[in-house]
């Protein structure tokens, strides 16, 4: 990929600009850096209930396509159980700087854990056990730090491979500076800063399905929602509603199945860019989650208020970069009638195939099956088949760390 020209030359001219437009002659001026800009992307994922509000789920659990380099929480007493309202997912942190220049970062993480990471960091905390309930129990926020990053334009870089698929490769089709990390077991190269974790934070969105068939959108945030999208997929057949920006609150009606998952990714590029993406960024982002955020199922996606982020994961480089984009993007899954009634179908047929397809989500919507349920017989049975789909993901899982 044919490098482009380096941004900080923009930001250096700009900066030029400023201080000559200001009238102040030039040794009194404050003096301004085109020095280092750093822009990260990443999700957020939930499921909402009955009541809208995010619930309590086993995020960890489920496939995953990490290569084999990404490193692991590996705490002997870590369940993989472990639960949350939230899984925090693929933040990747990109920098750019015309020099070579070395950094520090940390990101602390409101009520969570680090779960994967890549490069090798300095320190991942809390250093204590952790058990299923320990995230509902007072304890420190998460974090991680890597105190030594070497941003190296000049950098033939190397990064490792492995000859499987996976999603994480996607997020280097940019044209971020590469980095090199030094570890005990020697040298590492990357093209971002990666981390994700699970928390008990409640997020900005709520959810509640209404009786003539709407979905009722609700902001808790201090922020305004940037914008927010209404997605299904029902097998091949597709729709999406944009909603725009929310303020308060908003009902939507469900989207017309008439759509496609090309023309919905050129809609995130651009909403993403707007937010302070670059846009190959932006391209990565899209292609990454392409797989996920488009898959079976009812779901919001939606914009993460930066001040809400800055509050959840507040970020610390040194020294300060000139400049800093963070995008956060919030998926909310929904369980609606059409998915309600696809799980109840599919599970009165033991229509394994069909169930798979909702996949980590699977247990949360049969959760909200069994509790609309009035049959003991049916009760009984999705009781003994949520114990073993959740002994089966939790098996699944750890034979993946």
């Amino acid at each position: 990929m044919t490098p482009k020209p380096p941004r900080v030359i923009l930001a250096a001219l700009l900066a030029g600009t400023f201080t000559i437009s200001s009238g102040l002659p030039a040794k009194d001026s404050p003096r301004v850096f085109a020095g280092l800009t750093v822009h990260e992307w990443g999700t957020f994922t939930s499921i909402a209930g009955r009541d809208g509000q995010a619930v309590e789920w086993s995020p960890l659990t489920g496939s995953t396509d990490l290569p084999g380099f990404v490193e692991h929480f590996r705490d002997g007493n870590f369940k993989v159980g472990l639960r949350g309202t939230v899984r925090m997912e693929t933040p990747v942190l990109y920098f750019y700087d015309s020099r070579e220049e070395n950094v520090s970062v940390k990101v602390s993480f409101s009520q969570g854990v680090i779960t994967e990471w890549y490069p090798h960091a300095t320190r991942v905390e809390p250093v204590a056990s952790l058990f299923d309930t320990s995230l509902y129990h007072a304890h420190a926020d998460g974090s991680i730090a890597w105190d030594s990053v070497t941003v190296s334009p000049n950098l033939r870089a190397e990064f490792p491979d492995e000859a499987q698929d996976s999603h994480y490769y996607s997020a280097r089709q940019t044209s971020a500076t590469p980095l090199r990390v030094k570890t005990p077991t020697g040298e590492q190269q990357e093209k971002f800063l990666f981390y994700r974790g699970v928390s008990t934070f409640g997020v900005p969105l709520s959810a509640k399905l209404t009786a003539d068939g709407k979905v009722q959108v609700k902001n808790g945030a201090d922020e305004e929602i940037p914008n927010t999208i209404l997605f299904e997929r029902r097998g091949e057949r597709v729709g999406y509603r944009i909603a725009g920006a929310i303020a308060k609150e908003t009902a939507l009606d469900p989207p017309e199945l008439t759509g496609g998952v090309d023309d919905l990714g050129r809609e995130l590029v651009g909403m993403l860019v707007a937010q302070g993406l670059y846009v190959d960024e932006a391209q990565a982002m899209v292609e990454t989650w392409r797989g996920s955020w488009f898959e079976e199922g009812s779901r919001l996606i939606y914009l993460v208020p930066a001040g809400f982020v800055k509050g959840i994961l507040p970020l610390y480089i040194h020294p300060a970069p000139a400049q800093i984009a963070r995008v956060f993007v919030g998926r909310l899954e929904l369980v609606t009638p059409a998915t309600k009634n696809a799980v109840e179908t599919a599970f009165a047929a033991d229509d394994k195939p069909t169930l798979e397809k909702y996949g980590r989500f699977l247990e949360p919507i049969l959760q909200t099956v069994r509790a609309s349920n009035s049959s003991s017989s049916q009760i009984a049975k999705l009781n003994g088949y949520l114990g073993a789909v959740q002994s089966s993901l939790i098996a699944q899982a750890r034979r993946q760390k």
